[in-house]
């Protein structure tokens, strides 16, 4: 019997341009909504009948005040909030969501956008992903299950997302893998490395200088615009600008990377465990800011996305010293400049070698099959500063085998 797994996806579709009277409904539901949650955030509410006391006087839907209910008292107890911001999507709960299709229109998918009071819903039309275009007739039919969604104006456009679960088989690892390897960097975005009889074969690399320098240029922009004091709504121009171009080097990234690793037979996909990459990291303000700025959880969580869509086992594995370990000999060696890996073990015929194949040859060849632990040789003191041990290369990360919307929060600093 072959296994399966829940798989979490977010759907995503920006509503036709409504009349005037819709806008107007529309821009109500929001404003109302968020003054709600602000009343209910601002009176301390950390329960759902607390603040069932405080949106029940609000002109709303059952569906967003239930919504707000689980919503309110996650926003203290899960991610210890302490201030709103002031862009929250109007959330409602699964209850109410209805679409409607039909091919002789010029968006042949509306949605029916829910109204308090009874007779004051209006449906609209949507302009769907096409690539996400299966998993909508899917939600027509019932074929997956419909979780939360949410109502948001990005600037001039209004924008749906929903949250759709449905099975798909898990991914089985083979009895014998060709084990794929990424390192996820600040130079190169992504290398893969394939071990075949534990040996680096066919490298990849994407080039990370785009990202870098959209980055770079993202946080020069918008500090120069917060200077100058100039209107909010410029500020957000920008920042969008820069988050969406830099959501497209994930997709693409990612996407090549489960195409890569779709060339080799049997491939499992090798993963650095990054669970704790930006509590742990500190280089200094301008490097912390640098890297905080790049969301490393992001790509990894793209490719393991694509990976369980394409049917491709995805393992994690230890990330300390991959980039410091020679994948030949095992010895710890030194990383001299960005892109060059230098062995100090005079035995090992390793050299001078990429830095970052070396890595994703490293992550690779740390995950074992059979489940045994992977230790690495050492030459010399090489236990890490604060005292701890490490004696297996195996990550302690358990992968959710659950989809993430890219988003442009993913990419806040």
């Amino acid at each position: 019997m072959v296994a399966e797994t829940t798989a979490t996806k977010t759907l995503e579709a920006t509503l036709a341009p409504p009349t005037t009277g819709k806008e107007q409904r529309l821009e109500r539901t929001v404003a109302t909504y968020r003054r709600a949650l602000e009343d209910a955030f601002e009176s301390g509410a950390d329960t759902q009948n607390a603040v069932n006391d405080i949106v029940t006087p609000y002109t709303l839907t059952s569906y967003a005040k239930d919504a707000l209910k689980s919503y309110v008292p996650q926003l203290r107890r899960t991610y210890n909030a302490s201030e709103l911001g002031d862009d929250h999507p109007v959330r409602f709960t699964n209850r109410g969501f209805r679409i409607d299709h039909s091919d002789e229109r010029a968006y042949e998918f509306c949605w029916r956008v829910p109204q308090a009071g009874r007779g004051n819903a209006f449906w609209i039309p949507l302009r769907i992903n096409p690539e996400q275009e299966s998993l909508w007739f899917d939600l027509l039919n019932g074929d997956v299950s419909v979780g939360e969604f949410r109502l948001q104006q990005h600037r001039t456009n209004w924008v749906l997302h929903v949250t759709v679960e449905y099975d798909v088989a898990e991914p089985e690892t083979p009895d014998d893998p060709t084990r794929i390897g990424f390192d996820i960097g600040e130079s190169k975005l992504l290398t893969g490395c394939a071990c075949q009889n534990d040996t680096p074969t066919q490298p990849y690399i994407y080039d990370g200088g785009r990202a870098r320098h959209l980055r770079k240029e993202m946080y020069t922009t918008l500090k120069r615009l917060q200077e100058r004091d100039v209107e909010q709504w410029r500020v957000d121009e920008r920042f969008e600008h820069y988050q969406n171009a830099l959501t497209d080097i994930v997709e693409k990234a990612s996407r090549e990377a489960v195409k890569y690793a779709e060339s080799f037979e049997d491939p499992v996909i090798v993963l650095e465990d990054l669970s704790y990459i930006r509590e742990n990291l500190d280089y200094g303000t301008y490097m912390n800011r640098r890297l905080h700025s790049w969301a490393f959880a992001r790509l990894t969580d793209r490719i393991e996305d694509k990976a369980l869509d394409a049917g491709i086992p995805v393992e994690f594995v230890n990330p300390r010293y991959t980039s410091q370990t020679c994948h030949e000999c095992g010895h710890i060696g030194s990383r001299g400049s960005q892109a060059e890996f230098k062995c100090t073990n005079s035995e090992c015929w390793v050299t001078e070698y990429q830095a970052d194949i070396n890595a994703a040859a490293n992550i690779a060849g740390r995950f074992d099959p059979w489940g045994e632990s992977l230790p690495w040789k050492s030459a010399g003191d090489d236990s890490p500063r604060n005292g701890s041990r490490c004696d297996t290369a195996t990550g302690h990360r358990t992968p959710s085998r659950q989809s993430r919307q890219t988003t442009l929060a993913a990419f806040q600093s």
